[in-house]
């Protein structure tokens, strides 16, 4: 069985210390600030992610752009030059355009690397959700699976990745076009935080809305109470934040006194995700029975009515 590298991109949104430990390959996406551009991610050196939120607080406007093609050819033949195969797992399709440019990559590589095995996985996850998926091809991986029953794995299970999401200013979701303008002025009159999850086909969907961030983090505890795989205690946790280390801290004390979780794994949601979520999001990921939630779609409103 040949040995292979896993790679994804930083809308993973993993911590140093795990890309470290399981030597993963990291694409990283790019934002623009005043006219410069700046990659997500560079190894070997630590991102100042709070400058990055502060920035955004002092009213930066700030874009996102795919990663650069040719670091991602270099990278890719690198691995493959060294004898070993390649798994992909990228950020959702449904949410940039970075997976299918990285997918068109690979397959032109596979052309002049026939005797290597190249796959690539649409995660249709974000954030630690993408992040949950990669380190559970990494665990696999290290159990001794092939890239193929790996590669499967991911497809089988994609689904199973649970998203839960709120924020704390919705401007920057009615910018993304995720609110409407009308909706987003009414919310923040009303201190309405709405909690989000992604959807089957990997899309962002406004699902419940609450008052206040209590609220919103107790609704979020909620749902996983009803969805993730059972028992909750063994359950792999991320919790992802934008500059709300304290939120953060208190999902996880939260998670841990009501369900008896104690594996979390809390970090910083990365520039490129957060440029369009702001500074104050706050998400949980988690394995669960299913993304489809027929109990919301009866009982609240979108927040783009």
């Amino acid at each position: 069985m040949s040995e292979f590298a896993i790679m994804t991109d930083t809308c993973s949104n993993l911590p140093d210390e795990v890309i470290d430990t399981y030597d993963l390959q990291i694409l990283p996406l790019r934002f623009m600030v005043d006219g410069e551009t700046y990659q997500s991610y560079l190894k070997g050196q630590t991102s100042n992610l709070q400058r990055f939120y502060t920035m955004m607080r002092d009213g930066k406007v700030i874009t996102t752009t795919l990663p650069s093609l040719e670091f991602a050819k270099d990278l890719s033949t690198e691995i493959l030059e060294s004898g070993k195969d390649l798994l992909y797992i990228g950020f959702s399709s449904a949410l940039s355009g970075t997976f299918q440019a990285i997918a068109l990559l690979l397959d032109q590589l596979k052309e002049s690397y026939p005797e290597r095995s190249i796959y690539y996985v649409d995660s249709l996850c974000a954030s630690g959700g993408q992040g949950l998926l990669v380190r559970s091809a990494c665990e696999l991986r290290g159990e001794g699976r092939s890239i193929e029953e790996v590669r499967a794995w991911c497809e089988q299970h994609k689904r199973n990745v649970i998203h839960w999401f709120t924020v704390d200013d919705l401007k920057y979701l009615v910018r993304g076009g995720r609110v409407s303008r009308t909706a987003g002025f009414a919310g923040q009159m009303l201190n309405i935080k709405p909690v989000l999850n992604v959807t089957d086909a990997g899309a962002l969907a406004p699902q419940i809305k609450v008052r206040g961030r209590k609220k919103s983090m107790q609704t979020m505890i909620d749902e996983f109470k009803k969805s993730a795989w059972q028992p909750l205690a063994e359950q792999h946790v991320i919790i992802s934040h934008g500059d709300c280390i304290e939120d953060a801290q208190k999902l996880a004390t939260m998670l841990s006194e009501q369900c008896g979780v104690h594996d979390c794994l809390i970090g910083y949601v990365d520039p490129v995700i957060g440029a369009h979520s702001g500074p104050g999001t706050l998400t949980l990921f988690y394995y669960g029975t299913s993304r489809a939630y027929p109990t919301l779609n009866n009982n609240t409103n979108s927040m783009n009515e």
